[in-house]
């Protein structure tokens, strides 16, 4: 039984919203944030980097303060106001090729302890702890955690209802994806949403661990405060059938000493290694694995597909138990310098690109994972490889601003 509640959301005054939204940070080329920082005074970046050219000379402490200085000022100056009261949000993203729609709101922290709210992927401590004490000096998250939940078709009827009424925000970000945001703040439907999510019995994190993770922690430092804001986080949250799954590609900067022609005799143990030579190849079903080495494209079909759970049956999973760890030495996927990772929403010319230009030696393209064997793993209490799933929709930053 999932609860979800509205919060007074802090948000852009309506005549600036497409000023102030953002990307994630890390999102942008540094001739990027250096034009939004020097040509926008509205941008949400001010407030994520303020007097970013000197960020890295200072304290994390003084860095965090200075984050909650600026937001402060943005509110002050009625760049950004609080809602007069707790609402839900309905929001749309439309791309190019997809239309992602998700309800904003906070969603239990007791539902993530007692893994009412489930997980897929492990959380390194010290990013866990940074984030806590972020939130803590801040006193602020913009970036909901991705929760994805069993499609209702009550709720896609309420959706496809709701977005027929008035929004309170439409506009066009620079990357030409269209925004749309819907308030719900009439009372009965307020509740009648919770109870739609009160009679699903599970939630999965489809992207967030590590901010999820950040507020279980900061809740169990301050609850003795009595602040209830803490016993929640915002999420996004949306159907699996609206989900984008892409794969997540690896590219090696050596093959371990082996020449060319002793890696493709050492894979055909485990794989029937096809070449494709010059064809842009990347595979179209599971246990298939596309492979770019020395000017040429290969296929690698994988012969024995006999597993006993999903983790060892999972792609990303048989790339490292059959390639990575005992042909190339990479046993620790998150911090070796060797590998790199390429979100599959990328084009593969990148992968060739990066190989052709001697950096790396060897690249590969995986199937992307699908919803079921993410819920399979997050049932069994087992846990993704690193890097096994880009997933999309993202939110854009100072959309929707969740106060602590």
């Amino acid at each position: 039984m999932a609860k979800i509640v509205p919060f007074k959301a802090v948000r852009p005054a309506r005549d600036k919203v497409s000023l102030v939204t953002s990307r994630s940070y890390d999102e942008y080329s540094p001739a990027e944030l250096a034009s939004q920082l020097d040509y926008n005074p509205f941008s949400f970046l001010h407030i994520l980097k303020p007097a970013y050219i000197n960020q890295q000379k200072a304290s994390a402490e003084t860095r965090f303060k200075s984050v909650h200085t600026k937001y402060q000022e943005f509110k002050d100056e009625q760049v950004l106001k609080q809602e007069a009261g707790a609402v839900f949000y309905l929001y749309e993203i439309q791309s190019k090729n997809r239309v992602f729609t998700g309800i904003i709101a906070g969603t239990s922290i007791e539902d993530y302890q007692n893994n009412v709210i489930k997980k897929h992927e492990d959380t390194l401590p010290y990013r866990v702890e940074y984030f806590k004490d972020y939130l803590h000096q801040t006193g602020f998250n913009t970036e909901p955690v991705l929760i994805t939940y069993p499609e209702k078709p009550e709720l896609q009827q309420w959706i496809a209802t709701r977005k027929q009424k008035r929004p309170l925000y439409l506009f066009s970000s620079l990357n030409r994806d269209k925004h749309t945001l819907w308030r719900i703040r009439d009372a009965a439907e307020i509740q009648w949403l919770q109870q739609q999510f009160e009679g699903i019995d599970s939630l999965y994190i489809a992207d967030g661990h590590h901010r999820s993770a950040s507020s279980e922690l900061l809740y169990e430092q301050d609850k003795a405060s009595g602040n209830g804001n803490l016993n929640y986080f915002m999420s996004f949250l949306i159907a699996e059938s609206d989900l984008k799954i892409y794969e997540y590609n690896r590219i090696i900067h050596d093959l371990n000493g082996l020449s060319k022609e002793q890696f493709l005799k050492a894979l055909s143990k485990d794989f029937t290694v096809v070449n494709k030579h010059l064809e842009l190849w990347k595979p179209e079903e599971k246990f298939n694995f596309g492979m770019y080495l020395g000017g040429e494209f290969y296929a690698l079909q994988l012969k024995n597909t006999g597993f006993k759970s999903v983790l060892e049956a999972l792609d990303a999973q048989i790339l490292y138990e059959k390639v990575l760890h005992p042909l190339l030495g990479i046993s620790d996927l998150r911090n070796d310098e060797r590998i790199e990772y390429i979100p599959g929403n990328k084009p593969i010319t990148l992968i060739k690109e990066m190989v052709d230009n001697g950096d790396y030696q060897v690249g590969f393209m995986l199937y992307p994972a699908s919803i079921t064997e993410i819920k399979q793993l997050a049932n069994n209490n087992l846990i993704m490889p690193p890097k096994s799933t880009y997933i999309e929709p993202k939110f854009r930053s100072g959309l929707v601003v969740y106060e602590l």
